[in-house]
C-alpha cells in the first residue's frame, strides 16, 4: 500500500477516536462514524480475493472505508459508486480522496440513499452489475436498502454489512435483518465478530 494511502488511513484513525471519546467537538450528525482498521482490511482482502470490478457503497462519511475498498479495485482498474446525503462529510470525503489520488475511480452520488438506490434499480445496466457491496447506512431501513441492492448484485457477488453487532442499540435490528437474511435461499450469509460485526453475505443465485 502506498505511503500516501496509509497516512491518510492512519490520520483517520485517529480523528475517528477523537470524535469517539469526545476529545474533539463535532457535530453529532457530522460525526465519521467508521468502520474499524480490521473492517477495512478485510474489506480490502475480499475485493482482492474477488478480483472486484464494480462497488456499491451505501455511507461514504468521510471516505475512510471508501480509501480501503479504492485501495483494492484499483488494481483491477474498477470503479467504485457511494452514496452519502451529508454535504459536509461529502466535502471531507472529496478532500480526502484528493490526498491519495483516487478521486477518478470514484463516483459520489448525493442524497437520499433510498431514493438514489430505487433510481439504480430501474435502469437495466445495474442489473447483475455490482460484484461487491458495502452497506453502512441506518439501520432502521437496512432490508429495504438489502432487497432494492440484491437484484442489481452479481452472481457469487459479496455484499458487506456493517454494525451487525455494535453499537449495542441497533443489535435486534442487525438480529432481524441476519434472520431475514438465512431465510433466502438465494444467498449464504455469515456474521463475523471482526470490528462491529460484518454480514458476509454471498448471491449464490
Amino acid at each position: 500500500m502506498k505511503d500516501s494511502i496509509l497516512n491518510v488511513l492512519n490520520e483517520l484513525e485517529v480523528q475517528s477516536s477523537l470524535e469517539k471519546s469526545r476529545k474533539v467537538n463535532v457535530l453529532p450528525e457530522n460525526r465519521m462514524l467508521a468502520i474499524t482498521k480490521e473492517t477495512g482490511e478485510l474489506l480490502n482482502m475480499i475485493l482482492r480475493l474477488k478480483k472486484a470490478k464494480n462497488m456499491l457503497e451505501i455511507g461514504t462519511s468521510v471516505g475512510y472505508s471508501t480509501i480501503w475498498c479504492a485501495e483494492a479495485i484499483l488494481e483491477q482498474s474498477g470503479k467504485i459508486i457511494t452514496v452519502e446525503h451529508n454535504p459536509t462529510k461529502i466535502k471531507r470525503a472529496k478532500e480526502n480522496f484528493l490526498k491519495v489520488e483516487i478521486q477518478d475511480t470514484i463516483l459520489i452520488k448525493e442524497g437520499n440513499a433510498i431514493d438514489i438506490i430505487k433510481e439504480f434499480s430501474k435502469q437495466e445496466k445495474y442489473r447483475n452489475f455490482f460484484d461487491f457491496v458495502l452497506i453502512d447506512a441506518d439501520k432502521e431501513n437496512i432490508i429495504e436498502y438489502f432487497d432494492l441492492i440484491f437484484p442489481m448484485v452479481s452472481i457469487q457477488g459479496v455484499i458487506i454489512t456493517d454494525n451487525m453487532l455494535y453499537p449495542e442499540k441497533y443489535r435486534e435490528n442487525m438480529k432481524e435483518f441476519s434472520n431475514y437474511l438465512k431465510a433466502n435461499p438465494d444467498l449464504q450469509t455469515i456474521t463475523s465478530n471482526i470490528g462491529n460485526g460484518e454480514e458476509i453475505t454471498i448471491k449464490i443465485k
